[in-house]
């Protein structure tokens, strides 16, 4: 069997796949790592438990994840032999990772080298591999990265136009996340589509909490909206997406807002929440703008205004257009979204089938929802059992 670990700086996630990677034998979580309130979580042979208790760390996080999914009453496994090969998610490999990788102290090392690029995530992913390598030692260990699938940008797609140095001396470009999510629904329209991945040009809209929009030619990313931080592109749940940068400047010289609060507005306080003053959850923005609020109707239509945009320039820069795959929550979840987006991109060959639009929602099944030349899919991400079909075949089981 295959366990994948998605660790966090408060939560761990875990799932147990069997070692065809066609079942979820388990899935849990352990939350609030060192804070009060901390639990877990787990799912196994059709029964939930969950129970508050103290987790002072991360090492007793992971204790908690084997103790739980061995135990007798409500376990999945009788011996921790039973686990072959662990897959990690790894959020930023920087431009030293352009593939999965089993992990070693080299990889260990350079994995801390790609700190400063995302200080908040790397750190807890770090500390989810050597933890689960002590409890673990004997089985092959592999790391899947984010930031992976973008590395066949080419450089006129990843350089700032800065001075070059900044790439240079401090990796400074165009890095990309969601990867991951993007390269599996990829990988399933060429299976919906029974066409070769090779000869597909698509967009990928990555649409939840957080949003990445890829152009995918060929099987390879060659553009995407997020950038080197996290809040560039299209809108997001609590990010701005673009914002003209000089903003930043201004917003600390005459309005008097420091960096940090300036981060916190970009990060925290933007987006959907920001534009319509009520949450960051499109469900209760779509239902408040459909009873009639104003400012929700206007972060409705900036959101579907930035994503059609990103459309068009990416299929400009792929040089056509064969399908788009909406997927993550409110890509698989959002008739509404997905019809906004799409209309007036019918000079694309863009065309929605209302009623198909419709019934693809919270079905969890892959569908095609379009009736023109251009395929329109919606394909539920599984970012989880990517990791476990990579960590399979690099484990070699």
């Amino acid at each position: 069997m295959i366990l994948t670990i998605n660790c966090g700086s408060s939560t761990i996630k875990y799932q147990l796949f069997s070692s065809d990677v066609n079942q979820v034998v388990a899935k849990g979580m352990v939350a609030r790592i060192g804070e009060d309130g901390s639990y877990f979580e787990q799912e196994a042979n059709g029964r939930l438990v969950k129970e508050t208790r103290p987790i002072p760390s991360h090492h007793a996080a992971f204790d908690i994840c084997i103790h739980n999914l061995l135990h007798p009453d409500y376990g999945a496994i009788k011996a921790i032999e039973a686990i072959e090969a662990v897959g990690h998610r790894a959020v930023h490999g920087a431009d030293l990772f352009i593939e999965s990788t089993l992990i070693d102290a080299d990889v260990i090392a350079k994995l801390e080298e790609c700190v400063p690029l995302a200080p908040l995530h790397n750190p807890p992913n770090l500390i989810g591999m050597r933890e689960a390598m002590l409890l673990l030692p004997t089985v092959p260990h592999v790391a899947v990265f984010d930031t992976a699938f973008n590395q066949t940008l080419e450089p006129k797609a990843y350089i700032y136009a800065l001075p070059y140095s900044f790439y240079e001396e401090h990796k400074i470009r165009k890095y990309g996340f969601h990867g991951t999510s993007v390269r599996y629904v990829s990988q399933r329209a060429v299976k919906v589509l029974k066409r070769p991945l090779s000869a597909l040009k698509m967009v990928v809209f990555h649409l939840g909490n957080g949003v990445t929009v890829t152009a995918v030619s060929g099987g390879k990313a060659v553009d995407t909206t997020i950038g080197f931080a996290t809040f560039s592109g299209v809108m997001m749940g609590t990010r701005s997406g673009d914002i003209d940068p000089g903003l930043i400047f201004h917003m600390h010289r005459q309005l008097g807002l420091s960096p940090d609060e300036i981060e916190q507005i970009v990060y925290k306080k933007s987006g959907l929440l920001g534009v319509s003053g009520l949450s960051n959850d499109m469900r209760e923005v779509e239902a408040a703008a459909q009873a009639g609020n104003v400012r929700c109707q206007l972060a409705l239509d900036k959101f579907a205004f930035m994503a059609k945009k990103y459309c068009g320039a990416f299929a400009a820069v792929m040089g056509g257009l064969d399908c788009l795959v909406f997927t993550a929550g409110i890509g698989e979840n959002s008739p509404t979204m997905r019809q906004m987006i799409c209309d007036d991109l019918q000079f694309l060959g863009v065309e929605l089938d209302a009623e198909k639009n419709e019934k693809a929602i919270r079905g969890k099944v892959e569908a095609v929802i379009s009736c023109g030349e251009t395929a329109v899919l919606v394909i539920p991400t599984n970012e989880e059992k990517m990791i476990a079909l990579d960590t399979k075949e690099i484990a070699g089981l």
